[in-house]
């Protein structure tokens, strides 16, 4: 006779209504006056710091000051010209961390202006109109470069090479584009399909072919394509997670915080997704903050975020710690897993957790713990390259990612690289559009060349 406890997981924990407004825009669009009052407040810095703190170089004054004359078309050209994927940015991009963290409003009136809500505000309205493509190609190369990966970078990279009149083929192994834009981010920062609305966008400036579910496994498949294109841009992000390395880990219940959100993000129903009772999520980053915040979105009654360094050291923004608490999670820090725990049945019942300090400049147990019970574990303690291929084929690694130079070259000739799979980067959106976009510019400059 089986003494197991059963793991309390199960789908439909609310009303059908509830999914819906529980998982609603998380920042409704500003209304057109409230876009004009905001815009107001914009000083039009000269050298301002809000565009330097922009990883693709916006230039914010610009684009807030054609907002408020009215030019909203002209506003979004000034964005799009720098990062052909503004209106995601504009969804995702931790502003509090860069351009707004830097406006001078915060010194006058401790609140900066929304540059993030109005780089949104700008881009949905083109999008929204009745003529949204505002680039044209250039007369054709004849040249035609390859792809890997259609996620921000690989995006972005495609975009500026179609727009200087090269083709491109862009192959990705998901079946729809748009990389962790459309499967790794919460559905309430990207809600009514925007990733693919953007991808239309994209695609619309012409020359671009997308081939879905091609995967790179083989080395003869990478030399093909160095082969076959006049140049090949890698930018297919990150495979795979890293692992716990604790006893219990491979228990069923325990799962990528990734995949979790896949599945959310790709599910037509929200209310057949299952969800515990009790969920534990283990990391400090905006996937954790996300895997957390839409598991109690789903109705699971505990959700606990737990970090093993101190607050200061999360990646998280202090917003999107915020923003997990106010929906009811809870934060533990100094805390490292140190076992799942067994049902009895094969299926996690808990997780025991040592208690950290810092001494002498490195991580030590106290000797206390922690049990935390749980229905299910998450993982969220980021992710790694995870393709044997790219080091078999000669490519330099470097702290397991790609190693390149400022614009994305590797050292194999005629091959770049961007985004999360090239090294010493920040792993946001807004960094892998600027990679792509670097590297579309320096493989111009090379096929045009004399």
């Amino acid at each position: 006779m089986s003494t197991s406890t059963p793991p309390d997981i199960r789908a439909g924990r609310l009303a059908d209504a509830e999914y819906a407004k529980r998982f609603a825009d998380a920042a409704p669009r500003l209304t057109s006056s409230q876009a004009l009052l905001e815009a107001e407040r914009c000083l039009y810095c000269f050298d301002a710091p809000c565009a330097t703190a922009c990883p693709t170089e916006i230039d914010v004054p610009s684009f807030i000051k054609r907002i408020a004359d009215g030019n909203v078309r002209g506003s979004a050209r000034t964005i799009l010209e720098s990062n052909p994927l503004g209106g995601m940015c504009a969804r995702v991009c931790p502003t509090e961390n860069l351009c707004e963290a830097v406006c001078v409003r915060n010194t006058q009136e401790d609140r900066p202006v929304a540059i993030g809500r109005l780089q949104r505000y700008a881009v949905d309205a083109l999008m929204e109109s009745d003529k949204p493509q505002i680039f044209t190609r250039a007369p054709a190369t004849g040249k035609t470069v390859a792809v890997v990966g259609a996620g921000p970078a690989g995006l972005a990279c495609a975009h500026v090479l179609a727009r200087h009149g090269h083709n491109v083929v862009v192959f990705d192994a998901r079946p729809k584009p748009g990389g962790l834009n459309e499967y790794g981010l919460a559905s309430y920062k990207t809600p009514d399909d925007f990733a693919q609305a953007e991808v239309k966008w994209l695609l619309a400036i012409g020359g671009i072919e997308l081939r879905p579910n091609w995967k790179l496994e083989t080395t003869a498949q990478l030399e093909a394509l160095r082969q076959d294109y006049d140049a090949l841009f890698l930018g297919m992000g990150l495979s795979s997670t890293h692992r716990l390395g604790v006893p219990g880990e491979d228990l069923d219940g325990v799962q990528d915080a990734v995949d979790f959100i896949a599945r959310l993000r790709q599910s037509s129903d929200l209310s057949t997704l299952p969800v515990g009772r009790r969920v534990v999520v283990i990391g400090g980053g905006m996937t954790a903050v996300d895997a957390a915040v839409q598991s109690k979105l789903l109705g699971a009654e505990e959700v606990h975020m737990v970090y093993r360094r101190g607050p200061e050291h999360l990646s998280a923004s202090a917003t999107e710690q915020e923003w997990a608490q106010t929906h009811g999670v809870v934060l533990h820090h100094w805390l490292a897993p140190a076992e799942i725990i067994d049902n009895g049945g094969g299926h996690v019942a808990a997780v025991r957790f040592a208690e950290q300090t810092m001494a002498q400049g490195k991580l030590q147990p106290t000797g206390r713990e922690v049990r935390l019970d749980a229905d299910v574990v998450l993982k969220a303690i980021g992710q790694q390259l995870g393709n044997p291929v790219l080091a078999h084929s000669g490519l330099t690694l470097q702290d397991g990612r790609i190693a390149t130079d400022v614009v994305g070259q590797t050292n194999l000739p005629g091959v770049w690289a961007g985004g999360d799979c090239r090294a010493g980067g920040l792993d946001l959106t807004v960094e892998a559009v600027e990679h792509g976009k670097q590297s579309a510019l320096a493989i111009h400059a090379r096929l045009t060349a004399a």
